[in-house]
């Protein structure tokens, strides 16, 4: 289940450029191609948005067999899978016409992001290095943090200067050139994965009270996560911020990302997960006390500490369920927990639009109420939970 320290940093490196680029490519290429690619093909952007909400439940379903997989072999052969898929899909999304070709081009990218996103990251990483894998968990968020500072900037150069379509194949020879390469060449071979595979049998893995516990913590969390991806602008304007504090806060949210990941590489590893999971699900509601009480000049501050809680949260969402039960099937059990979360990021972005143009800036009790939900959740779990659920049940 160990390997070799000395091969730690490269494939954390690897891991963290790959995962930089699979967020990138996909995960934040609507916000800035959806109105061009809508333009051209000549019907609206929401097509294109409900086609990326159509990929983000594709790769919900796939995590549990996704994840099963990668107990079972190792992440190598998934997550080069994942750059192919994600690749033929760029290619394909960069030769549509027509709507069908754009939802077939986003049913392959769904399938590339189930198969190498976080979860599979995660899982990767999990069968490697089993109960020691929490610091290389942080080391390849705290580098695929980034993605949206790298990725936005890039895909809105090639659109000014090459157009959408040819930014998509760039973004696919990228997978091709890089991406595949570093996962195939750096990541391990897991050693008897064949014989092993022959001889397993699906786990049975009992759906208890831990296991609903923690998916629904991070099904809160994930939908607070996507609304605010979504609609933060917006909804720091209805607070009464003026569209450039809206957008200076905007900036803000990355970095404290990066910060709460750094503290959590230092000062809060020496501490259980459920420690740094439960401060995290605090911070979005005293950011939206804090905007409650001083008004639109407070975004950045509302901007940070979200920022801060969802930086930690992305990383308890991999570290937390492999403190709790363990490094046995801990890839078919995280894509188990996460499928919920990642249905629940699907659907925000349109709900939450919809709760503004109701309530507006009310909408901010909805998400608080949800990341106190997911607190309350975290209250009810001990740290030996999972395991000690586990020995009752036989297993």
């Amino acid at each position: 289940m160990a390997s070799d320290s000395n091969r730690r940093l490269p494939i954390v490196v690897a891991l963290g450029t790959t995962q930089t680029l699979a967020w990138a490519s996909s995960y934040y290429l609507p916000a800035i191609l959806a109105d061009p690619i809508g333009h051209d093909l000549g019907m609206s952007a929401n097509w294109i948005f409900a086609a990326f909400s159509a990929a983000l439940v594709i790769s919900a379903l796939l995590g549990p067999r996704v994840g099963r997989q990668i107990d079972l072999f190792g992440g190598r052969p998934v997550l080069c899978a994942s750059n192919l898929t994600i690749a033929a899909g760029l290619i394909l999304l960069g030769v549509t016409t027509s709507i069908p070709v754009l939802l077939l081009a986003w049913l392959l990218l769904g399938i590339g992001m189930g198969f190498g996103l976080y979860d599979a990251a995660f899982a990767a990483l999990g069968r490697i290095y089993g109960d020691a894998a929490r610091g290389p968990i942080t080391g390849i968020t705290l580098m695929a943090g980034f993605a949206s500072t790298v990725g936005w900037p890039l895909t809105a150069f090639g659109l000014d200067h090459i157009g959408w379509r040819d930014t998509c194949f760039a973004w696919a020879a990228a997978h091709l050139l890089i991406g595949l390469p570093l996962n195939f060449f750096v990541l391990p071979k897991v050693a008897g994965a064949k014989a092993a595979a022959v001889d397993a049998v699906k786990p049975q893995i009992p759906i208890d009270r831990t296991m609903i516990l923690l998916a629904f913590t991070f099904a809160a969390g994930w939908t607070v996560t996507g609304a605010m991806a979504a609609h933060m602008p917006r909804i720091l304007e209805a607070g009464g911020a003026t569209a450039v504090q809206a957008v200076a806060a905007g900036a803000l949210f990355g970095p404290a990302q990066v910060f709460a990941r750094i503290l959590e590489a230092t000062f809060l590893k020496r501490y259980h997960p459920l420690v740094s999971t439960r401060l995290a699900c605090l911070t979005h509601p005293i950011g939206a006390a804090i905007l409650a009480v001083a008004g639109g000049g407070a975004a950045g501050a509302f901007a940070v500490f979200f920022g801060m809680g969802n930086g930690i949260l992305t990383i308890a969402r991999g570290t937390l369920p492999l403190a709790i039960f363990g490094p046995k099937d801990y890839g078919y059990r995280l894509g188990l927990i996460g499928a919920p979360a990642r249905m629940a990021q699907a659907a925000a972005p349109l709900a939450f639009g919809l709760l503004i143009d109701l309530i507006g800036i009310k909408v901010l009790l909805v998400s608080s109420a949800l990341s106190l939900a997911a607190l309350l959740a975290l209250c009810l779990l001990r740290p030996d939970s999972g395991r000690s659920e586990s020995e009752a049940a036989g297993g």
